[in-house]
Parts: structure tokens; C-alpha cells; sequence
């Protein structure tokens, strides 16, 4: 049975009126209440506190854009070293208020078969709610969608919104398609370091995220820069090795002589006591 009219009001449902806007750390309602999978009452915040957190607003019978959606985000996972429930937590909201837990565990049950990782059930959530916390969530973070009663279906953005595990929002990749380097630098810049290696560090160090395409570049510049004060350390600690060993062979040198002169002394001694 289609809902009745969520989303957005008839007077601003036009296709027009959909997107996905940058409401940049804009806090998360945590309270919002929703149910899992399982049919247990939970609040968005309960994903929260110890990781980031990918966000995304689909409707589980959509055969259209929000499988395109979910495959790209497999997709991307599944070249990551990444995983949900361990260093991320992914949050999938449907839009539907009449769809149910039970949907939402057949289409979890699809989604962790094709990830081809089990474990990451405890870190991938499907939910289902009221219009009233789902409007909450999406007014968050700027996700606008409507209802076409013609069509008996949503008209909706494409795109997933990551979280810092405080609650705020941090970074959006658009469209269907999710670069497992950029969401994985996301992930580790969301986290302010808490997960990813040195490399990571580097990497994010030395690139720049254009918040309209949801991609990092390097910075060409700013490599140079580094590599240039590498230089700079690498001569510097070299001038200072080399300044130690000369001091070091001239405090030997004198040694040596001091050695020497003493030598000498006793042959002298010897040879006068003879």
C-alpha cells in the first residue's frame, strides 16, 4: 500500500524541488526513533560514539536508483581493508514509513551476501520508521525528497552523507558510484585520525576534498613542500652526523698523540735508566 504523501508537501513535489544539499557539520537528530531489522526499537544515536558513520535514505522496493545505490556502496566496501562494525558503521534509512523490518531484513540479507562478509551484519543497519523521524534525519542533512502519487513511488536524490562519531555531519559522496580511496580517506578523516595508517595520513596530508564532487586531489604544491622540508630534515641531520664523527676522530686524533707522547716518554726513561 503506497504511503500517503511523505516527503515533501504536494505544493513543493515537483521533480524540481528534489536534491541532496551540504549541511555541513550540521549535528545529527540521534534522537530519532526508528526499528531495525529485527523489529527492535532503536534511536539513530545508537550507531553513534565510537565510529564514523555513512548514512543513506533509500526505499527497500526500489528497483531503480537505490539498488544501483546499495550496489555501488558494495562495490566500494568490498575494495576497502575496511569494515562495517569495525572501523565504520553504515546506517540505511528507508523513506517509506509503511515499509517494514522484515523488508528491511531481506534486503540486508542481500546486501551482506553480496559484500561477501558476514561479520560486518553488526556494523551495517537497515531501518525502518515514522515520516515524522525520517523527515528529521533528512531535513539533517539536507536530503529532499517527495512522493509522486501518479507514479505511487519517491522521487529522491542519489547519495550517501558521512558522519563524524560525534554526530555531525562531515562529508556527501553524490550519485551511485563511491571511489574506495575517497570514501576510505573520508572515513579516516572523519575518524581525526583514529583509524588507517600512516600512508592515510599522508595521503590526506597532501590532498584537497572539493566538497562539489565528493573527491580528493593532490596537491601538487603541497607534496613539493613537504618533499622539499624532507630535504631540508634529511641534509640537516646529516650535517649534524658528519659534525659529530669529525668531533669524534679529532677527540681520537688527540688521544692517539696523547698515547704516542707517553710512549715515547717511557722509551726515554728506559733508555736513561740504561
Amino acid at each position: 500500500m503506497a504511503p500517503n504523501n511523505p516527503g515533501a508537501p504536494a505544493t513543493r513535489g515537483a521533480a524540481a524541488y528534489v536534491g541532496l544539499d551540504q549541511h555541513l557539520d550540521v549535528p545529527i537528530p540521534q534522537d530519532a526513533a526508528f526499528h531495525d531489522e529485527t523489529g527492535k526499537a532503536v534511536r539513530l544515536g545508537d550507531y553513534f560514539g565510537k565510529r564514523p558513520v555513512l548514512i543513506n535514505l533509500i526505499f527497500y522496493k526500489c528497483a531503480a536508483m537505490c539498488t544501483l545505490e546499495l550496489d555501488g556502496m558494495v562495490a566500494s566496501f568490498r575494495l576497502m581493508d575496511f569494515t562495517p562494525g569495525r572501523e565504520f558503521e553504515v546506517v540505511t534509512i528507508s523513506i517509506n514509513p509503511s515499509e517494514t523490518p522484515a523488508l528491511a531484513a531481506a534486503k540486508k540479507q542481500t546486501y551482506l551476501q553480496a559484500y561477501g562478509k558476514p561479520e560486518a551484519a553488526r556494523g551495517w543497519h537497515f531501518l525502518t520508521g515514522s515520516i515524522d523521524s525520517i523527515q528529521k534525519v533528512a531535513d539533517a542533512i539536507g536530503y529532499r525528497y517527495s512522493f509522486d502519487a501518479t507514479r505511487e513511488s519517491f522521487m529522491h536524490p542519489a547519495g550517501i552523507t558521512l558522519c563524524t562519531p560525534e554526530g555531525r555531519t562531515s562529508q556527501y559522496f553524490y550519485g551511485v558510484n563511491y571511489s574506495p580511496r575517497d570514501l576510505r580517506l573520508a572515513l579516516v578523516a572523519a575518524s581525526s585520525g583514529q583509524i588507517g595508517t600512516v600512508k592515510d595520513a599522508f595521503l590526506l596530508l597532501c590532498s584537497h576534498y572539493d566538497p562539489a564532487t565528493g573527491r580528493y586531489t593532490l596537491l601538487v604544491n603541497r607534496i613539493l613542500q613537504i618533499t622539499a622540508a624532507l630535504t631540508v630534515l634529511a641534509f640537516g641531520v646529516f650535517m649534524i652526523t658528519m659534525w659529530r664523527w669529525e668531533r669524534r676522530r679529532a677527540r681520537l686524533s688527540l688521544e692517539e698523540q696523547l698515547i704516542a707522547a707517553e710512549g715515547r716518554e717511557i722509551l726515554l726513561r728506559q733508555e736513561v735508566q740504561s
